[in-house]
């Protein structure tokens, strides 16, 4: 059994706040449900004292749940390209209708790079995917019917929460192992896939196939791990600042981990998504920031 899961937060570098605040609620219809400026504590955990009094945000779909995104104000990384770095490259959203919010994000701050389309190993799950204002890619699925060896969260608004992520790596045996062997997932199968996106920005044919494995978490969560190709670039953070795009991935775990090397010693921190919780941040085998946050799982 997996000691890691859901996914309980993906933070964002957001070079505009509010813009990021306007684009999720009137496109997405994700609600601001806290809002202030990083604390000293929060910082500290990051590693990123320069950050304290950076205003954030933190939205959730529908003003409900438990997995939220959050926005943090941060200053751009000049050379980061989507799908051309290693890291967190994507959110995954569960939605009721892929084709009616690709219709719904024409002429808006998302601009899609990836129209609906049945992904290439089941045609029973439909996707799309695009770029969102601060470079971050999002993934907006759909399931045609429920897949037994696949177990998703059922959306109960038309746009819903994250429920994977996408993790650039060197390899996925090099992600199976890291997750396996501090979080206890099971080693996922590995399967190739077209994965138009990722070709796309790193100019290769648009139908070649990429190993991924989909890692099961607790919480109807998953880590889609890719393969990436031989030429991806580590992501690099401008001095002082959170990584670019999508910065880190936060998780619920029963217990923090003692095999892992922090970035900071972990802290109980009051706000949102904390709730009085510890959390820490270490750094995974792609340069993915991940920040657990204990008491869950």
């Amino acid at each position: 059994m997996p000691s890691i899961g859901p996914i309980s937060c993906v933070t964002v570098a957001a070079p505009d706040l509010q813009h990021m605040i306007d684009s999720y609620h009137l496109y997405l219809g994700y609600e601001l449900v806290d809002h202030g400026r990083v604390s000293s504590a929060q910082a500290a955990i990051w590693n990123l004292p320069g950050l304290v009094g950076r205003r954030y945000a933190l939205m959730l779909p529908g003003g409900e749940g438990h997995t939220f995104f959050r926005f943090i104000e941060s200053k751009p990384a000049v050379d980061y390209v989507p799908f051309q770095h290693m890291g967190w490259n994507a959110a995954e959203l569960m939605v009721q209708d892929t084709d009616g919010i690709a219709a719904r994000l024409v002429d808006s701050p998302f601009k899609i790079i990836g129209p609906p389309a049945d992904l290439s190993f089941s045609d029973k799950i439909r996707a799309m995917q695009a770029l969102g204002p601060a470079g971050e890619s999002i993934y907006l699925t759909s399931f045609k019917e429920k897949l037994p060896d696949f177990d998703t969260p059922d959306p109960k608004h038309y746009v819903d929460r994250v429920f994977i992520v996408i993790l650039g790596g060197p390899s996925c045996a090099a992600l199976n192992d890291f997750y396996h062997q501090h979080f206890n997932t099971a080693k996922a199968p590995v399967v190739p896939a077209v994965i138009t996106v990722l070709s796309n920005a790193q100019g290769l044919p648009s139908d070649s196939k990429h190993d991924l494995a989909a890692i099961a978490l607790q919480g109807q969560s998953f880590i889609e791990a890719d393969h990436m190709p031989p030429n991806t670039r580590p992501r690099i953070a401008r001095e002082g600042e959170l990584p670019p795009a999508i910065s880190m991935v936060s998780f619920a775990v029963k217990e923090l981990p003692s095999t892992v090397e922090w970035l900071a010693p972990p802290r109980a921190l009051p706000v949102a998504p904390y709730h009085g919780r510890k959390a820490g941040v270490c750094v995974g085998p792609g340069g993915e920031w991940i920040e657990l946050i204990e008491g869950g799982a």
